[in-house]
């Protein structure tokens, strides 16, 4: 029988290689080379194809970058490849088929909570995150305005959107769009727990 570790080490592994088929085939269906990626998203080329091979294990911070080069949300980088074999499909996704990520630089880990089969603007992700880690993520421009909203549930939050810091205890709720550079940080010497719910406005939304 496998120990936990040997369990997270295999889930991480797969978890790379859906992340490493997800970028390669949206990637494509863009019809962007891995030169014109680096451009929009700021990360190397070299490391763009490390990932594509499942080669490398990317921070939070790079798949955001990628995700806004790709004009998506980050929550869609962990879904299965078009929908394809083993992508749960319907209005529901239970709890073991959620897909389960942990950032290698800070720890935190996130659970992509949404059913990724249905098209709808909205998307929930539950995210446990370890006491003292902090994440720094450089949001780009995309096509379409994102919005989130953080929903602590345990413990204590510092987040920083642009030069605004945000102290949230459980129960609080913070709105906020992603189009300046986010920090989030847990001050506190136990783990937190928060719901994001994301919603990313049509096109035609924009005035």
């Amino acid at each position: 029988m496998m120990d936990n570790m040997s369990i997270m080490k295999e889930a991480g592994s797969d978890l790379n290689q859906r992340i490493a088929e997800r970028v390669r085939g949206l990637r494509a269906a863009r019809s962007l080379s891995l030169d014109a990626l680096a451009g929009k998203s700021g990360v190397s080329r070299s490391m763009i194809s490390l990932i594509e091979r499942g080669e490398s294990s990317p921070t939070a911070a790079v798949l955001e970058k990628l995700a806004a080069g790709l004009n998506v949300m980050l929550a869609s980088l962990f879904d299965a490849p078009a929908m394809g074999v083993g992508a749960p499909a319907g209005p529901i996704t239970h709890r073991e088929d959620q897909p389960v990520w942990r950032d290698p630089a800070s720890g935190y880990v996130r659970r992509n909570v949404s059913p990724p089969s249905l098209s709808q603007p909205m998307q929930i992700v539950e995210v446990s995150f370890p006491a003292g880690g902090h994440v720094a993520f450089e949001t780009s421009a995309r096509d379409q305005r994102v919005y989130q909203q953080i929903w602590m549930l345990e413990g204590a939050m510092e987040i920083t959107v642009g030069r605004e810091r945000h102290r949230l205890r459980k129960g609080d709720c913070l709105a906020m769009q992603l189009d300046q550079p986010t920090l989030f940080h847990n001050p506190a010497r136990k783990p937190a727990r928060y719901a994001v719910v994301i919603m990313c406005e049509p096109a035609g939304g924009r005035r």
